[in-house]
């Protein structure tokens, strides 16, 4: 065992020798043509950005480096594809490791607990940019930057053409995080139904308006229902007109805290996040969160959110087909590309991919798609200027455990990976968008008909109300677990909406409660507020809001090509 272990050292050693022996020009000269294009820089200035990460490296070369992310398909070209061009353009080894989300945040959580380096970067969503710079444990980019990784942050990253800046920036006004990769929570619908003449004429003659897509959430229940029990079958084959899922797991909380309240109205206006409450319903006053409950003045047990639960609720029970409420996220996500569903309003454009597969029933026989993506419709309690729906941003994290020569070496691979001379490429093979110039990509232009809408949503102004979770939230990870344990308790029928609602907000406060007798968040930390009858804050301008009189007001609808045009009309002014 011993005489193997010494021959695999070795082995290993040699394996490192080489690397760093070949690291150089010639290896970056062959990754940048043969897997590097489409790219927005010229080959020259592709070349000019590979030699500064070359001589930036040269003092971490044969160094082991450890990350990890979530496990999706842009993640997984970083860990199997720029993760070896990575170290042989530079001589740094990366091992990229995937997992689950949840074991993601439960690394972090651990490493920022106990002080123990376990990777030397993550990708983590930057839904925890409000626990990122409250426990003081991230290293602050913008400081970074411009301090002790100043040596090793290249001169050509431009900041300012990421599109999820704002997500990653704190109230303090630094960036924390650096966004990898993002994918927005769009409403998705079969295109060619919605185009038959028999069923417009048909859905006009019911409802009294356009077939078309739903601008608000009346809209979207009588498409459901139109669907689900007046059409119920289309070339033989059993529809239904909205899907979902409701199996009690943790994928039911992403379901609700990924912006389901705020396209409800539940939060104050406010982009990205409203303010002073947000989307769940927490309200914060200066940098502090002072309560989610209506007593404390947040929102997250109010009427808006209480009916946004409720028709959760019974839309899935009413129009989706029988076994959603028994599915998970990741089980409910393939049932839409198998042709029987005629929308959803929940649903997350890194399946795009998948939904566009040559030979899918919803692939039509010259490879375009049959469906098409828009912006989500909004409840009755929703205002412009606030936010309308999700947006993942996996988002690369430094903490300062980390020792600070492992940390300039992942900080290198992290803005390798998301560099102008390799991010194209990635955004061709994952989908999931993070840079203004790669949108604009001609490149994309040509793609753009396969997509159903994913890259006019992405240069259309609709796209600055999606999301992420804000800085409200003082812990991500103590407080999103509360969620779908109390949305599940609804979904069962143990409790009522309003009951899992007042649970949710009182958990709320009780983690928050904590967090303040604890002091660790210091002057940003929870400050909650003293009870006082709802009443009160229910008569205050903006969230908490009182409940509607009527709660489902007529229906709106809009052609979707005239839609899409107005976006182009939009973005060329």
């Amino acid at each position: 065992m011993k005489k193997q272990l010494v021959t695999a050292i070795a082995a290993t050693s040699l394996l490192m020798g080489t690397v760093c022996a070949q690291a150089g020009m010639d290896e970056a000269k062959k990754w940048v043509e043969k897997e590097f294009q489409p790219s927005t820089l010229s080959t020259a200035d592709q070349m000019k950005e590979m030699q500064w990460f070359i001589k930036a490296a040269e003092p971490f070369k044969g160094m082991q480096i450890n990350v990890v992310s979530e496990t999706i398909t842009t993640h997984e070209y970083e860990s199997k594809v720029l993760a070896k061009a990575f170290t042989e353009i530079t001589g740094i080894k990366i091992t990229h490791d995937l997992i689950g989300e949840g074991d993601v945040i439960e690394k972090l959580q651990t490493q920022m607990q106990t002080g123990k380096n376990i990777y030397d970067a993550y990708i983590n969503d930057s839904d925890l940019i409000g626990t990122h710079f409250r426990y003081n444990q991230v290293v602050p980019l913008s400081d970074w930057m411009s301090g002790e990784g100043k040596d090793v942050t290249d001169p050509m990253l431009d900041v300012d053409d990421f599109i999820g800046k704002s997500f990653t920036t704190a109230p303090d006004g630094k960036l924390y995080q650096l966004p990898d990769q993002q994918f927005a929570n769009l409403y998705w619908f079969r295109y060619d139904w919605f185009k038959r003449p028999e069923l417009k004429k048909k859905f006009k003659e019911i409802y009294g308006y356009e077939l078309g897509v739903p601008v608000n959430w009346s809209a979207y229940e009588d498409i459901a229902e139109f669907f689900s029990d007046k059409v119920k079958e289309i070339d033989g084959q059993r529809v239904y007109g909205h899907m979902d899922y409701g199996k009690k797991d943790p994928s039911l909380g992403w379901r609700f805290t990924d912006a389901w309240l705020s396209m409800a109205g539940e939060g104050d206006k406010g982009i990205p996040n409203g303010l002073p409450v947000d989307e769940w319903g927490i309200r914060v006053e200066g940098c502090n969160p002072v309560g989610s409950t209506v007593a404390r003045g947040g929102a997250t047990n109010g009427p808006a959110a209480v009916y946004a639960l409720t028709k959760y609720v019974d839309w899935m029970k009413k129009y989706a087909p029988p076994e959603a409420a028994g599915m998970t996220f990741s089980e409910a996500g393939p049932v839409p590309a198998q042709g029987a569903i005629a929308q959803q309003i929940f649903w997350y454009t890194a399946f795009t991919a998948d939904m566009a597969k040559p030979g899918t029933p919803v692939v039509d026989k010259d490879g375009m798609p049959k469906w098409r993506m828009a912006p989500s419709p909004h409840g009755p309690y929703w205002e412009e200027g606030m936010k309308l729906g999700y947006q993942d941003a996996g988002s690369w994290t430094l903490l300062k455990s980390t020792p600070v020569d492992r940390r300039k070496a992942a900080w290198l691979y992290a803005q390798f990976v998301v560099s102008k001379t390799v991010s194209l490429k990635k955004t061709h093979v994952g989908l999931t968008p993070i840079r203004e110039s790669d949108i604009w990509d001609e490149s994309f232009t040509k793609r753009a008909p396969e997509l159903g809408g994913l890259i006019e949503f992405y240069r259309s102004p609709a796209r600055v109300q999606w999301t992420p979770t804000g800085t409200n939230v003082p812990d991500y990870p103590k407080l999103a677990q509360l969620w779908w344990q109390n949305v599940a308790d609804a979904v069962t029928g143990d409790k009522t909406p309003q009951q899992a609602m007042d649970s949710l907000a009182q958990q709320q406060d009780k983690v928050m409660a904590r967090i303040e007798r604890s002091g660790v968040q210091g002057k940003c930390g929870p400050k909650l507020n003293p009870k006082k009858d709802p009443s009160y804050w229910l008569n205050q301008p903006g969230a908490p809001k009182k409940k509607l009189a009527n709660e489902k007001p007529q229906g709106q609808t809009i052609d979707y090509d005239e839609l899409v045009k107005s976006w182009a009309a939009a973005a060329k002014k």
